[in-house]
């Protein structure tokens, strides 16, 4: 069989997103909606895993993939994480949206909907992971590659950090009188842009593998944009702070051993 990145990252963001969709369905379980403590631990979780993922999955990656192109790794590697985090700052600024437990929107001031905002605001933290996985898969080059457990490590933890992260979607909504229905569908469609993501980034990190570096870097600098300006501050947002603290760190831990014992 011929190894093909562009369906290898197919393969791993569909699996991200059937995560999401597990999440959201534990919306079904609940009976009435329960306190913010419970969004924070997802959230506190999905930080870890990303933070962790981020350095394991990208960065590292990263530098290696650039000694092995012979490039100079310090420059492509902080470049690429610099970029990152410019791209997300343009984002954020550039679309109207709310974080889950915030109460005021960000970005332009236009009239929409909350579940419209909370949406968007998924999205913008959705797409560098889209992005992490593609590029990942592209870095491989064949079933025996190393980096094709990495890759698999990479996406297995985003999906594993988009089962709470799914679930933090769909309660808010419920908690906010939507229908158990329409609360599982807004929270599993929050993670659509993963899978569009990881193919548009694929297809074109696979005719530019000379900037495979700076694209992985990239990607992990949008990734610790996310953690640092969203997840982590929102996972502490109710005073919970040593909660939303053991959560933080136990997904950096389980994303650590996933990738340093299967990648």
């Amino acid at each position: 069989m011929e190894f093909s990145s562009v369906l290898l990252a197919l393969a791993c963001s569909m699996f991200a997103f059937a995560m999401t969709t597990l999440g959201s369905s534990f919306v079904y379980l609940i009976k009435q909606p329960g306190k913010k403590i419970v969004t924070q631990i997802s959230l506190g979780f999905a930080a870890g895993i990303m933070l962790s993922a981020a350095f394991w999955g990208l960065i590292i990656p990263a530098f290696e993939k650039a000694d092995e192109l012979s490039l100079n790794a310090q420059l492509h590697v902080t470049l690429g994480i610099v970029v990152g985090i410019a791209f997300l700052i343009l984002l954020d600024k550039s679309l109207p949206h709310l974080h889950i437990l915030a109460k005021t929107p960000e970005g332009p001031h236009i009239t929409l909907s909350k579940k419209i905002l909370i949406l968007s605001a998924i999205t913008i933290h959705n797409i560098p992971e889209g992005m992490a996985i593609g590029i990942s898969a592209v870095a491989v080059s064949s079933f025996t590659d190393p980096a094709y457990a990495s890759a698999v490590m990479l996406s297995v933890g985003i999906g594993i950090q988009n089962i709470p992260e799914g679930c933090a979607v769909s309660v808010p909504f419920f908690a906010e009188g939507t229908t158990k229905n329409r609360s599982f569908l807004l929270g599993m469609f929050s993670g659509i842009v993963e899978p569009i993501a990881a193919i548009a980034v694929a297809i074109f990190a696979a005719g530019n593998t000379e900037l495979l570096p700076f694209m992985l870097a990239f990607a992990a600098g949008a990734m610790l944009y996310v953690v640092i300006e969203e997840l982590i501050p929102e996972a502490h947002l109710a005073g919970h702070s040593d909660i939303g603290t053991i959560s933080v760190l136990s997904g950096f831990t389980l994303m650590m051993i996933l990738d340093t014992a299967f990648g």
